[in-house]
């Protein structure tokens, strides 16, 4: 999955109720393809937001 791609998840994963008011996006900044990969899945987890079929939550490319 690209990182644009990752981005858009934790965005969308951002305006659930459970974030809202929380920024989880600012740490993307800073961390690897791999790691953003993982924080979206944990975000999503969370938010109750099922990772998307086409591709694994964990894989990146």
């Amino acid at each position: 999955m690209t990182r644009l791609a990752l981005l858009e998840r934790l965005k969308a994963a951002q305006q659930t109720p459970r974030h809202q008011g929380r920024d989880i996006t600012t740490i993307s900044a800073i961390l690897s393809n791999q790691a953003l990969a993982r924080h979206v899945e944990v975000c999503e987890q969370a938010a109750g937001i099922a990772a998307p079929q086409d591709e694994p939550a964990g894989k990146v490319n």
